[in-house]
């Protein structure tokens, strides 16, 4: 009998070529069972690639197989459904190029069979995926085949969506799984499983029989918790590029899209990009927070906008109404992941909204278990349970420095911090968070006077925002000891890393609340934070203020018997009396210091009353006795390990060297010290030597490079608080002008630094007093009386931050403006700006 239908002659080809099924199978790349539900009909329409492989195993001729060719034509079945393709986007997508090539190359150049697109919800993960599927469909010969997920619920769906997807009718049978792995075969094909988070298990299952059954098979996944197969390769999408630059807001991908979203919406932000750049940095640059905020702008103003996201995310809401309902807001994006949570992982979650700016394993696991030094099987559950929520997409991990730290984004720590006060457990663990990080500032106390005084700085102020979060939770519940603690425990960072204000309300709220309970085994954590108080108001040129809580201070350490205590007290009071020029009070005072440290054998403190005593020194004019005197200091810094105190030595001797004319020398050594202070990120020495460095240009007559660096220093100091040092570094910028001819500057400038020195009631240092002479001399020789005295007085009646930032333009009402008598224009002095302005009151070039 002749068999003429694909089947038959299908059989009958193999039977001439003398194969059985298992051998036509392995020739042609197929399974057994394929060639068996061909030859008996149930398939009864081989694919283009699948009927190629055949004919070419049998080798038939070309008559022979044109007619196998049409019978497989005549048989084809016109009522299977074609393979699902994937969705055209809506509109164009914004930023992504870099994550299309990434993801581009492991799949197109099949570096991984198995791809999973991940990130947490609202990230833009279905829209990449799509993107990443059209780009790719021409590198896979049998096409992309699109299975959407997130409309299923049953986990027993997911088998047949995927078969209704490749164009197989779903049977009522256990071989669906079979049968989709013989629809693919050894073709080259991308699969895609769009939004898998709720059916991972499935999914997973799914896509480790196929990929063991089809060896051309890629699949391409997206899902906010990851399948965990074997050969499975992970794509963390980021969150789209946030503007840096002031002058490149409109390259930023994150205000691309809001102002693409918002003008679709009818609003125009066009003249509005340092809002919408607010906006965007508070939505951390997520995509589907991004649109939901643009969407506002049809009743809200951007600036409104961008006050309302401060306090709150709840204003994220009203997307699409085809949208599902977890992209209509972003509670809903969050809500989805998190009602996929386990009970203990949404309990852990809720705890972990308490941080601030990321957290450590450590800190996770305190705040966890309660433990405030948690064992090796605490420290494990907090790993495993991290990395759970860090799977699911819910946190972030970044590693930096031999060390992971953890972060939730802003509007998923909101999420789970209401979570956690639905739970009435927000307390408890802000208490457990307040404990861990009151013991990190006391270890880090112990650390930051040594060599590991870098690294605690950094720790510390990597933990800036936690440990304002458990300051503010030790004054609002009223708990005295903890916030004389940790304020205490905190005044050495902050007067390093110039924190000066913010460590002052600390102290001097902590104080305050002890003043009305005045406990005494709390004697000694009092002193300290008067002590603390004392030292950042003398830093900020508050002298009396300073002075009060130092003498109060000393009075309590004396008391408690404490000598390391009382030292330190004395060589603070030794500062506040040398700058203001009471340079014999100053020595005293160092010298007892000196005592009460070589009688407990303390070799660091030691060198630092060397150090003091040697500045008092130099600033009275004495510079031979302040060079033996910080040379001693630097050497003993260096052994102890001390690098705030070798910095300044080494600025003290730099600044000895440039005062005797050593110019070559002092410039090394300031470049060491502000190399040093730059790496322990300590301002007060960067700015100090910055100073130093624009005198020793202005004396090479190198004026341009002077004032840059000057302008440096000024933006430094005033910053830090200290009026002290702007007013030394405004009298050399008076030099320089003086230098350039800009005589009614340097009255100006003059004037300006005279105010702030009235104010704080401190004069000028004794070893600056000649060039201040100088330059006033000289300005007023230039200028006639009446001119000097307008320019001076319209300096001193400028306030600080005035002369630093510059005036308005022409036109707008102006405190104390002055006229370069060179130049028409108002005087502008900048100290923020990295390069001289060719424009500059002062006649500098750009450099």
């Amino acid at each position: 009998m002749q068999e003429t239908g694909f089947g038959g002659l299908l059989r009958r080809h193999r039977r001439e070529a003398g194969l059985s099924q298992e051998g036509l199978a392995e020739l042609a790349g197929l399974s057994v069972d394929a060639i068996a539900a061909l030859e008996r009909g149930r398939r009864r329409a081989p694919r283009a690639h699948t009927l190629r492989l055949l004919t070419d195993a049998l080798r038939l001729a070309d008559q022979d197989r044109s007619m196998l060719t049409a019978a497989a034509r005549r048989e084809s079945d016109p009522s299977r459904p074609p393979m699902r393709r994937p969705p055209a986007p809506a509109n164009d997508l914004i930023g992504r190029t870099t994550e299309l090539t990434a993801t581009s190359r492991l799949l197109g150049q099949r570096i991984t069979r198995l791809l999973t697109v991940t990130g947490p919800g609202g990230v833009g993960k279905t829209r990449l995926t799509i993107a990443l599927a059209t780009a790719l469909a021409d590198g896979f010969h049998d096409g992309v085949c699109w299975v959407p997920l997130a409309s299923l619920a049953d986990p027993s769906s997911v088998v047949p969506a995927a078969a209704t997807a490749i164009g197989l009718h779903p049977l009522e049978s256990t071989r669906v799984v079979e049968e989709i792995a013989e629809q693919i075969g050894r073709g080259s094909m991308l699969l895609v499983f769009d939004n898998c988070s709720h059916l991972v298990g499935a999914v997973g299952q799914l896509c480790a029989a196929l990929l063991e059954s089809c060896p051309n098979l890629s699949i391409l996944a997206s899902s906010r918790e990851l399948l965990r197969l074997p050969g499975e390769s992970v794509y963390v999408v980021p969150a789209l590029s946030l503007p840096h630059d002031p002058d490149q807001l409109a390259s930023s991908a994150a205000v691309q899209l809001f102002v693409e979203r918002a003008t679709a919406r009818g609003y125009d932000p066009a003249g509005e990009l340092d809002q919408v750049a607010r906006v965007v940095r508070r939505l951390e640059g997520m995509p589907l927070a991004i649109e939901l905020a643009a969407a506002r702008t049809n009743v809200m103003t951007i600036d409104e906008l961008a006050v309302e996201l401060e306090s709150s995310f709840g204003i994220l809401a009203g997307g699409s109404r085809t949208a599902s309902p977890r992209q209509q807001s972003m509670y809903g994006a969050i809500e989805w992941s998190h009602a996929l949570l386990t009970p203990t992982e949404r309990e852990v979650f809720a705890q972990l909204s308490v941080f601030v700016g990321g957290w450590t394993l450590n800190a996770a696991a305190t705040v966890m278990s309660g433990q405030q030094t948690p064992g090796p099987a605490e420290r494990s559950e907090a790993l495993d349970l991290t990395g759970r929520l860090a799977d699911k997409s819910l946190i972030r991990v970044i590693r930096r420095g031999g060390v992971a730290r953890y972060y939730m984004l802003a509007v998923i720590r909101e999420f789970a911090g209401d979570r956690l006060a639905a739970e009435g457990h927000a307390d408890e663990a802000a208490a457990r968070h307040a404990q861990f990080y009151l013991s990190l500032a006391e270890e880090a106390d112990k650390h930051l006077r040594g060599p590991e005084q870098g690294q605690w700085l950094d720790r510390l102020e990597s933990e800036l925002d936690n440990l304002r979060a458990a300051m503010a939770w030790t004054l609002r519940t009223n708990s005295v000891g903890e916030a004389l603690r940790l304020a205490g425990g905190l005044w050495l960072f902050c007067s390093l890393r110039g924190h000066y204000a913010e460590g002052s309300q600390w102290l001097e709220r902590a104080l305050t609340l002890a003043a009305t309970t005045q406990p005494s085994e709390l004697a000694g954590a009092c002193a300290k934070a008067n002590l603390g108080a004392g030292t950042l108001a003398f830093l900020q040129c508050e002298y009396d203020a300073a002075t009060v809580r130092l003498e109060t201070a000393l009075g309590q350490y004396k008391e408690l018997g404490d000598k390391a205590g009382t030292a330190l007290v004395l060589q603070r009071l030794g500062g506040v009396a040398r700058e203001r020029g009471d340079y014999d009070a100053a020595e005293d005072l160092h010298c007892e210091s000196y005592d009460l440290y070589e009688s407990l054998g303390d070799r660091a403190g030691m060198a630092w009353a060397h150090n003091h005593l040697g500045f008092v020194a130099w600033l009275r004019g004495d510079v031979e006795i302040g060079a033996r005197r910080c040379r001693r200091a630097r050497d003993s810094f260096r052994v102890v390990g001390d690098g705030e105190g070798l910095a300044w030595s080494l600025i003290s001797l730099g600044t000895i060297a440039q005062y005797d004319g050593e110019l070559v020398d002092a410039e090394d050594l300031l470049q060491e010290s502000l190399a040093l202070s730059q790496r322990l990120g300590y301002r007060e020495g960067v700015a100090w030597s910055l100073n130093q460095l624009g005198i020793i240009e202005r004396r090479r007559g190198l004026t341009e490079r002077a004032v840059h660096l000057l302008d440096e220093s000024l933006a430094e100091h005033r910053d830090l608080g200290d009026r002290w040092r702007s007013a030394s570094v405004l009298e050399e910028l008076a030099a320089v002008a003086q230098l350039r001819g800009r005589s009614e500057y340097a009255a100006f400038l003059l004037g300006a630094a005279d105010e702030v020195r009235e104010v704080i009631r401190a004069p000028v240092p004794e070893i600056e007093k000649a060039d201040h002479r100088a330059t006033r001399t000289a300005a007023e020789a230039a200028l006639d009386g009446r001119a000097f005295r307008a320019a001076w007085s319209a300096g001193r009646a400028a306030p600080l931050a005035a002369v630093a930032d510059g005036y308005p333009p022409r036109g707008t009402p102006t405190i104390g403006r002055t006229h370069d008598p060179l130049q028409n224009e108002p005087i502008r002095h900048d100290p923020l700006r990295r390069a001289p302005s060719p424009h500059d009151p002062l006649g500098r070039d750009p450099l």
